[in-house]
């Protein structure tokens, strides 16, 4: 099952040197178009997911950029000026941008395995699959809507397969 990632802060942990480095993930579309433009700097670093090739254009400050693939290993690493265009490169899902220089004090390189812990929004650390919940943050129960009231009987393809769909970010769950 692939991770569903959020927009918020994180933990970027070095493979083998055991660096801890701040990281903000920004998995949204708004989040993703935005990146660094307009900030003078950077605390840690910033991961775009899913993104193939990211661009300095309205920057402010040269970047050290990261492509990862999708088992979080580093393809390569390059510092980029303002108003560059990176080239995408193939097999990356992810990409890690940083201040010019601040990578290879971390000793991220080719080759190197990075990992990713999401912070929850309650302030500790989130390890695995990201918890599905109704609207309020409470987690779904079988056999009731969002709103708390029995469900209504499934139609269509749904009822014929003995299935039924939450209104929720649930998958299908099958009848009981």
């Amino acid at each position: 099952m692939r991770r569903r990632w959020r927009d918020g802060a994180g933990t970027l942990l070095v493979g083998g040197t055991g660096v801890r480095v701040p990281v903000e993930i920004a998995a949204s579309y708004r989040a993703r178009t935005k990146g660094l433009l307009g900030r003078e700097s950077v605390a840690g670093a910033l991961l775009l997911t899913p993104a193939g090739s990211v661009h300095t254009f309205r920057m402010r400050m040269p970047i050290d950029v990261a492509y990862l693939d999708r088992r979080f290993e580093v393809i390569a690493v390059r510092t980029m000026r303002p108003g560059r265009l990176g080239l995408p490169r193939p097999r990356s899902r992810h990409v890690l941008e940083a201040e010019a220089g601040a990578m290879a004090g971390w000793g991220l390189r080719p080759g190197v395995r990075v990992e990713v812990v999401a912070a929850d929004r309650r302030g500790g650390a989130r390890a695995g699959a990201v918890r599905r919940t109704r609207g309020e943050g409470v987690p779904c129960r079988p056999g009731r809507s969002p709103a708390g009231s029995p469900r209504r009987r499934p139609a269509g393809r749904a009822r014929r397969r003995g299935r039924r769909r939450t209104r929720c970010r649930c998958r299908w769950r099958a009848a009981r």
